[in-house]
């Protein structure tokens, strides 16, 4: 199975982007993963909500491939442990899925055809976080479940 992340937007801080790297680097011994970055849609002013979740969502479905298994970043999504979410993927994985495909959206959240795409959506926290921060919270979180399914000595219970 090969995991990619997809989100709106470039990360302009170098801290955070340090992190996502570092944390790439550790999960790439595990899986094949990419991270992909879809550009800011311009002129987002002259846009509404609805609009501007259109366009994204266009973006979005472009990336998908008919073969993969989408889920979507929502701050109203499933809750998952650190352990329930490593085995989610493992479950993933036996059952042969090519790709899984996380997307974290836009300001606005998802259009409907994005919704309408995927298998459901997951959140990280009741919190909300910044669209960067939570880059980094999908990659350390990748990482760690693949080193609890590896009994590594990474997470604690």
């Amino acid at each position: 199975m090969k995991i990619k992340l997809l989100a709106i937007g470039k990360t302009d801080n170098k801290a955070l982007q340090s992190l996502m790297d570092e944390y790439q680097q550790r999960l790439k011994h595990y899986i094949k993963f990419e991270f992909e970055i879809i550009q800011d849609i311009k002129n987002v002013k002259n846009l509404s909500e609805y609009q501007q979740k259109e366009k994204e969502g266009e973006l979005i479905l472009s990336k998908i491939q008919p073969t993969d298994d989408l889920l979507l970043l929502d701050e109203n999504g499933l809750e998952f442990t650190s352990v329930a979410f490593s085995n989610y993927l493992q479950k993933k994985m036996n059952a042969g899925t090519k790709q899984l495909v996380l997307v974290i959206g836009g300001p606005y959240g998802f259009s409907d055809a994005v919704y309408a795409k995927s298998l459901g959506k997951i959140s990280l926290s009741k919190m909300t976080f910044s669209h960067q921060m939570i880059r980094v919270f999908v990659i350390e979180q990748l990482y760690r479940a693949f080193t609890i399914l590896k009994n590594e000595p990474y997470h604690h219970q």
